[in-house]
Parts: structure tokens; sequence; C-alpha cells
């Protein structure tokens, strides 16, 4: 009700805006001009009292002026009063009549008459991006709790409650997700690690169904694979778990971020992979035998052993080697390996951060 009355206000002050140029009576113009002509009139005068013009001069500007002054005063003024006046009135009916109504259809059309007054308590819990993320996050399910149907809500909800180690309300999230967008393999693979978290990072049965479902829907989904490869270790089935993990990384691309993962995943259950190998090396190693593969692989990796040794500044050389020599099973020459690398790197602080960085992502200490 304030609004509308804050309206109407504006309304009646933009009305008198207009009316009040309009209300103010302009000075008529011919009577102006005749007392300008008297005047005139009443100066010759006095310039023929004081000798300045002569009487026949005087006498010609009498009858000029006198003239003029007949002219205007004969001629016709109510016409121009009277469109003015007419111009008047319609200008004052247009803002009466016509603000009114074009403000209120603006509103209709662009405004919302119908949305509800917002309360400064509800204002002061608008979403702010500096406040605590358990803030935020309480604010989103404050929200989702009225309105409980909104898929988008649950989506943006469900992997900031898993980081918080939330599991059960972030299986809660993920299933509401899935119930209004629709599934999905992201999804059900994302449910199922919830499911793990909630379990101490066991793949539990309900958590392995998940992980299933997920690659019904896309067989090459990298999270559910690695979890069902994780559940076959789980389950001391370390040959199909090596299977699972091998396939994933034939198929990976060489930039995968989750590849050290699954390669020091692979070491763990005694299943190495050959090292990755240039796309040349690989087509030529297609059709070899084991033993053939197997020899021209140590080639490749003695060959950057040995241009490591002559040059230490190559970090991910330092970090390839390091791999290959774990998943040859040749943890010992790893080692010394990861000692080399760290001498060589020793006197430059950010290669030897990317160097710990790395050999945290194979599962060792950086």
């Amino acid at each position: 009700m304030t609004l509308w009355f804050v309206f109407a206000l504006m309304t009646v002050a933009a009305i008198f805006a207009v009316l009040w140029p309009l209300g103010r009576r302009s000075l008529p113009q011919s009577g102006s001009e005749a007392v300008v002509y008297r005047d005139q009139l009443a100066e010759i005068d006095r310039d023929v009292a004081g000798g300045m013009i002569g009487r026949s001069e005087a006498e010609a500007a009498r009858v000029e002026i006198s003239r003029r002054l007949l002219a205007a005063v004969d001629s016709p003024h109510d016409l121009p009063a009277q469109t003015n006046v007419r111009l008047r009135r319609a200008s004052a009916i247009l803002a009466l009549v016509g603000l009114p109504i074009a403000a209120v259809a603006c509103y209709l059309s662009l405004g919302s008459p119908g949305l509800g007054d917002f309360p400064l308590a509800e204002r002061s819990r608008v979403a702010d991006a500096n406040q605590p993320l358990t803030n935020l996050v309480a604010q989103v399910e404050a929200h989702l709790e009225k309105n409980p149907t909104d898929g988008r809500g649950w989506n943006v909800l469900a992997p900031v409650l898993a980081r918080l180690g939330r599991y059960d309300d972030a299986v809660r999230a993920y299933r509401n997700s899935i119930a209004y967008n629709g599934d999905s393999a992201e999804l059900r693979s994302d449910l199922g690690e919830a499911l793990a978290g909630a379990a101490g990072g066991v793949v539990t049965s309900e958590a392995k169904a998940e992980f299933e479902r997920a690659t019904a829907l896309n067989p090459d989904d990298p999270k559910a694979n690695y979890f069902l490869g994780l559940a076959a270790e789980q389950d001391g089935r370390d040959a199909d778990a090596a299977s699972i993990w091998r396939a994933m990384l034939a198929k990976a691309p060489a930039d995968a971020p989750w590849r050290p993962l699954v390669q020091a995943a692979l070491v763990r259950v005694g299943g190495p992979p050959a090292p990755t190998l240039p796309d040349g090396a690989m087509a030529a190693a297609k059709d070899m035998n084991e033993a053939d593969r197997g020899t021209m692989i140590r080639g490749m990796v003695d060959r950057l052993a040995t241009r490591l040794k002559q040059n230490g500044d190559d970090v991910e050389g330092w970090l390839r080697l390091v791999r290959a020599y774990m998943v040859m099973g040749e943890r010992d020459k790893a080692v010394s390996a990861v000692a080399d690398a760290r001498q060589a790197v020793a006197a430059d602080a950010e290669r030897l951060r990317q160097l710990n960085e790395g050999l945290k992502n194979l599962g060792l200490d950086g």
C-alpha cells in the first residue's frame, strides 16, 4: 500500500510541474506596444519645446507615430488569445489524464504488481560471497526447504556438501538432483562417491550399484571406472582391478588429470602398465610380442635416465622416469631417481615444488 501511495505522490508532482507554467498569465503584447508609441509622441513634444527639432519635422514624426499607434490599437488580438487558451486547456487535460494512464500502463507492463513485499529480515539473508562457506550452504539449504523441487539448487549444493565431509547430506542432495534434473553418468558416479565417503572410503554394494549405473550410461566415465576397480581391489580381486585400470589408461589421453592416480593404484595391486610411449612408439609396439615390447620400453627408460643425468632441469622427465621404474616394479631405482631429481632441481624453488607435487600424485612423499 505504501508503494502505491508513493507512486500517487510522484504522479501529482509530475502533473503539477506541467500545469504550473500553463496557469501563468502572459502580458498582452499589443498594450505594451501602444504605450511605447505614446511615450514617443510625448518625447517629440519635449524635443520641440527644447528646440532640438523643427516644427515641420516634429509634425511629420507625429503623423507617422500616430499612424503606428492607431494600427497597434486597432489590430485584432482576440484570435491568438483564443488559440493560446485552447492550447493551454488541451495541455492541462493531457497532463491530468494522460500522465496517470501512461504511468499505470508502463508499470503494469514492466513492473511486478503481484510480487509480495521483501522484508528487511529477508534482505539481510541475501548471499554474500565474503561470508564463510558454511553460512552460504545454510542459506542454500534454507532456500531448498522452501523450494524442494529446485533441481539447480540441489545440483549446486551436493558437491559442496561432499567437500565439507557431510556425505549423508550429499547423498540426499545428489538423489534430489537426479530426481529433478534427470539421470546422467556424472550424477550417478558422484552419488556413488558420496556413498563411499559416507562408508569411510569403502565401496559398498549400494555405491557399486551407482557406479555400474554410471558406466551403463557412459562406459568411459573415469570416476565410475576407477571406483569399480577400487571395489574389486577391496574385494581381493587385484587382477580384476588391474584389468579395469589398465583399460582406463589405454583409452585415456596423455594429459588426463586422473592418469597419475590410476597409475599409482595399478602399481599398488601389482599390475604395472607399460609406461606412456610416444605415438610412433605405440604404433611400433602394437605388433610386438611381450619380450620385444619390454626390451623396447627398457631402452627408452635407459635413454631417458641418461638424458636427465646430463640435463636435470626437466621436471616432467624426472616424473616420467620415476613412474616408469614404479610400473616396472623397480622401486629401488624409483627411489634413487627421486633423490637424483631433487638434487638436480634443488637450486630452483619452483621446479622443486612442481617435482614434489608430481611425486605426491604418484603416491610418494613430497
